[in-house]
Order: structure tokens, then C-alpha cells, then sequence
């Protein structure tokens, strides 16, 4: 296991400390890791999702366009 040393904003360790005081997490340690862990899962998910959108947005672009002939009616 990796340690590392990071220095947080006062306003990050006061809500870190606030939520082990209100029992989510056993301690500071335990309440880092698990929040660590969830904001890369959340940048992982986000790349693959906007890579899906943007996939997902250019195919529906397609599929939106009309061939401009299809438009007149043949029964003229």
C-alpha cells in the first residue's frame, strides 16, 4: 500500500472530521480513503460517459439528417 502526504484546505478537514463525528466513517483515515476512492471512480465513469456522448451525439446527428429530395411529395 502506497502512503502519501497531502495537504488539504481547512474546509476540506473540517467536513472530513464532521462526517467521522457523525458516524459514517470509523475515523479520518478510513472517511479519506473511501472519499478518494469514489472521486476517481467518478472521473473514471465521467471520461467513459462523455466519450459515450459524444459517440451517442454525432450517430443521432446522423441519423437526424433527411435527404433534402425525400422531402418533396411524389404525388405532384
Amino acid at each position: 500500500m502506497v502512503t502519501l502526504e497531502v495537504a488539504l484546505p481547512d474546509r476540506i478537514k473540517s467536513d472530513i472530521d464532521r462526517l467521522v463525528e457523525q458516524g459514517d466513517f470509523l475515523n479520518r483515515e478510513q472517511a479519506i480513503k473511501k472519499l478518494l476512492s469514489l472521486g476517481v471512480s467518478a472521473q473514471d465513469t465521467e471520461s467513459e460517459s462523455e466519450e459515450e456522448l459524444t459517440e451517442d451525439l454525432f450517430t443521432q446527428a446522423v441519423d437526424d439528417q433527411q435527404d433534402p429530395a425525400d422531402q418533396y411529395d411524389d404525388s405532384l
